[in-house]
């Protein structure tokens, strides 16, 4: 049972994740807030699109280098501590209770919200917000991903009144309306799949599903650098709380053909893609997935991806339920963050042992699937 006060940071779970990639968006806030430099100089714009390619490719050398030179032209700002917590992150995805890296990831992001709170400059104060958001978000995201509510609420309670500063700046750029439009709709449309939730909800102000919606349908197609963080959210928003995987899947799509490199659109288009019964194209991109340098996490994730090719399109059970096995074993050494994909293989052994007749194995392994998920239609049924 989920305890009352991690209910709380649940609720604005789907609204926090979303500042992990801020740290992105404060590389080209930094220069917008000085005369706009970036909009006429062609080599800073040039510049802050390089860093995001290699960021969302994985490219973290590169990355590093892009924030080195950035750093030179907008010394001693935040942002420093915030990519490099950020890079930290992605370097160590997975990131969970027991990586190594925890400690210097924690550390840069607790300095660059230091920094910020100690600037009382009011002509900055969107990039400075931006900065502090953001690193508060990627710790956010740490949290909740990892089930640590004890460091979670205190945070997201004192995170809270700085989301709702933030929609003074929506009429400078697009870019905000990535922001209000994930607010608008999880505002609603969280308490209306988890309606324990309910009560909660009216401590925020209402939010506007169709309208979130709209704006972010507006971030993906007009703002300068959420194109692909609008569409991650649209393809997510439409496959678990729409239930519409024609959609979703036109939005991983475009992550992956935008991002080829990057391990997480892909098993998000392939997930996409299995759930449509496109096993062909999904198999492809499988294999395509085995052959990058991948981590154990990812090894597991192949696993479940396998074990669905296998049973639904060569209906060989046998090695479907092997594969589901050895995702699900791989998959726990992530705990809490593993529970979607270690849900998937349930869910997959469980149609393996009604099809074999063993209608109590059957039960019992859907039931462990449903403990896992988080959205219960989302089961390869």
């Amino acid at each position: 049972m989920v305890r009352s006060n991690f209910k709380f940071v649940q609720f604005l779970k789907g609204f926090f994740k979303v500042l992990l990639k801020l740290n992105v968006f404060l590389i080209c806030v930094i220069p917008l807030s000085i005369n706009a430099q970036i909009l006429t100089d062609s080599a800073s714009l040039k510049l802050v699109k390089d860093c995001i390619n290699n960021l969302y490719n994985l490219r973290f050398d590169d990355t590093r280098e892009d924030c080195r030179k950035l750093n030179l032209s907008y010394p001693g700002n935040p942002d420093v501590y915030l990519i490099n917590g950020m890079i930290t992150y992605w370097e160590n995805f997975p990131m969970i209770t027991t990586s190594p890296a925890r400690t210097s990831f924690e550390k840069d992001l607790r300095k660059c919200i230091e920094l910020c709170e100690a600037i009382t400059n009011q002509k900055n104060e969107a990039e400075f917000l931006l900065a502090n958001l953001s690193a508060r978000g990627m710790l956010l995201l740490y949290y909740t991903d990892n089930n640590m509510d004890k460091e979670a609420f205190p945070l997201v309670i004192s995170t809270y009144k700085y989301i709702r500063r933030s929609f003074d700046f929506t009429s400078s750029y697009n870019d905000f309306y990535f922001f209000t439009g994930l607010y608008n709709y999880y505002r609603e449309a969280y308490p209306e799949a988890y309606p324990a939730y309910k009560a909660l909800a009216f401590l925020f102000p209402r939010g506007d599903k169709s309208g979130g919606i709209n704006e972010l349908h507006i971030a993906a197609r007009n703002s300068l650098l959420f194109k692909a963080e609008a569409s991650s959210f649209l393809s997510e928003i439409c496959l678990s709380f729409e239930n519409n995987s024609e959609q979703a899947l036109e939005h991983s799509k475009y992550l992956h053909e935008l991002y080829p490199a990057n391990i997480q659109y892909l098993s998000m288009y392939i997930t996409n893609l299995l759930l449509l019964k496109e096993y062909d194209d999904a198999e492809n991109h499988i294999i395509y997935l085995s052959k990058l340098n991948n981590n154990s996490f990812f090894m597991a994730k192949l696993a479940i991806f396998n074990g669905i090719i296998q049973e639904k399109k060569y209906h060989n059970n046998k090695l479907a339920e092997q594969d589901y096995q050895n995702g699900i074993d791989g998959m726990k050494s992530f705990g809490y963050f593993g529970n979607e994909f270690e849900a998937y293989g349930y869910f997959g052994l469980s149609r393996i042992s009604i099809a074999k007749n063993d209608p109590n194995s059957g039960e019992a392994y859907r039931k462990k699937a449903l403990e896992l998920a988080e959205f219960k239609k989302v089961d390869f049924d």
